[in-house]
């Protein structure tokens, strides 16, 4: 079969990659993405059918894009959501099918995903102490996290990405403790700036990853790099191969002109360009 035109906006940009949202419900109420008490779901009768979402996904594949991202909301709470995936991971013309998540699923998961077809993962991890992640997320599942992170691991998953929304006041002072551990298990460290969409955004604690970006090439010895997967991150990688550090910058340096993904929400009445948050 013969692909069809293929994707371009109006400022002349590739369309290759399609982020592909299967639920907005999520187990954590993080204090950057969610206000206290937020209770606005959509409701699952209202949700795109496995059907519709395999159908969307074959009609981007022809049309040349070969990147997709399952996200949500956390996506796990989507049942059998392997199934879908093998569905995704099927169909021709997809070449690379990844996952965003929280973590606090991947024990139970991570073995069926990783036989569905799923290669790579990124996942939310603003802290390391167990409180202050609880103070942020709403929710005590630090150890959850990290034990699914280690079966991940020993799934293949590659790359594994760790993305730390750095806020200041709050984590800031983490950051090279996270570097540290994502090093020494072979995961991608991705710094994220938060943005100030909505009161939570506002109210974040905003913190420029410049100054923070020489601090870290200085300290271990990095130099600029490219990671596979096809965001916005720009990195830093250590010369041994050893270990990598991803900024994510829409407010200092931003990275508009170089987007090449679509976003496909849950709710079957809507799609979305773009996205407020990187995932």
């Amino acid at each position: 079969m013969s692909l069809a035109q293929p994707l371009q906006d109006r400022f002349g940009r590739r369309i290759d990659y399609l982020r592909l949202s299967v639920t907005d419900r999520c187990d954590m109420r993080c204090s950057y993405c969610m206000p206290q008490g937020f209770s606005d779901y959509e409701e699952p009768q209202d949700w795109l059918t496995f059907e519709e979402i395999e159908r969307v996904v074959a009609s981007f594949a022809r049309m040349g894009t070969s990147r997709f991202r399952i996200t949500g909301g956390e996506p796990l709470l989507r049942r059998d959501l392997s199934g879908l995936a093998t569905r995704l991971a099927r169909l021709p013309g997809v070449t690379d099918m990844s996952l965003s998540t929280n973590g606090t699923q991947l024990v139970r998961y991570a073995t069926d995903l990783k036989a569905a077809g799923i290669t790579r993962l990124n996942v939310s991890l603003d802290s390391l102490c167990a409180e202050r992640l609880h103070r942020i997320t709403r929710r005590d599942a630090l150890a959850q996290i990290l034990d699914g992170l280690l079966v991940a691991k020993s799934c293949g998953f590659e790359p594994i990405k760790i993305n730390m929304v750095v806020m200041a006041g709050v984590n800031e002072d983490e950051i090279e403790a996270m570097a540290d551990y994502c090093f020494r298990h072979g995961f991608v460290l991705r710094l994220i700036e938060t943005m100030p969409m909505g009161e939570t955004g506002r109210n974040a604690g905003y913190v420029d990853l410049q100054p923070i970006r020489q601090r870290l090439q200085a300290r271990f010895g990095l130099v600029d790099g490219i990671v596979g997967g096809g965001g916005p991150a720009r990195y830093l990688v250590a010369p041994d191969g050893k270990g990598s550090i991803g900024f994510i910058t829409p407010m200092s340096q931003h990275f508009c002109e170089t987007c090449n993904r679509v976003r496909l929400s849950v709710d079957r009445h809507r799609i979305e360009t773009g996205a407020p948050r990187v995932s």
